[in-house]
């Protein structure tokens, strides 16, 4: 019989020696993230970021990860929940990224390209959690289903329909441009 303490040592040379992350998982690839991931949510990989950030004296990053914590804690007082599903975090992540967009075209019209190049920076960060936009190829296909779902008559009744199968995989200013687009053509 193997002596206790032997068991011990053994058994954490095993648990050091295991890839783990900080809470103590192996990691594992996210289908919607844009680089391999540990098993964390969205909330605590924005922590982890924060303080990577920190240590690297990166603030842009930073100050951008601080917003998307400070849009995290919004929704959850308004969601009234403990914690954000990655699901909730991502819906906050698109309208801090809509915001961004606008903000650029507005100061790229306006002659303020510093202010834009800013607002582009820190869409890149917030696009680091953001998954995969779709191609257009895709969403016209998804576009001329709904046309022939609820017929050409209706703009309501398509971006509905198109919506109700897609809201998460499209961005709603592309679909709408190419419901145009697809629109013009029937006439």
């Amino acid at each position: 019989m193997v002596p206790t303490s032997r068991l011990v040592k053994a058994a954490a040379l095993l648990f050091i020696a295991a890839p783990r992350t900080v809470l103590g998982f192996a990691p594992r690839t996210r289908a919607y993230s844009r680089s391999v991931t540990s098993m964390m949510a969205i909330v605590d990989e924005v922590k982890d970021e924060m303080i990577k950030s920190m240590k690297a004296k990166d603030q842009v990053t930073l100050n951008t990860v601080r917003l998307i914590r400070s849009s995290f804690a919004n929704a959850q007082i308004e969601l009234k929940t403990d914690k954000l599903s990655d699901d909730q975090a991502i819906t906050a992540l698109k309208k801090m990224a809509k915001m961004r967009k606008e903000s650029i075209t507005m100061f790229a019209e306006n002659g303020a390209a510093d202010r834009a190049a800013d607002e582009q920076a820190e869409l890149e960060v917030i696009e680091r959690w953001l998954p995969e936009a779709v191609s257009e190829d895709t969403v016209r296909e998804w576009v001329q289903d709904a046309i022939a779902e609820a017929g050409p008559d209706n703009m309501g009744k398509i971006m509905g329909a198109l919506m109700k199968k897609h809201r998460s995989e499209v961005d709603g200013g592309v679909a709408q441009k190419i419901m145009k687009e697809e629109l013009a053509k029937l006439k």
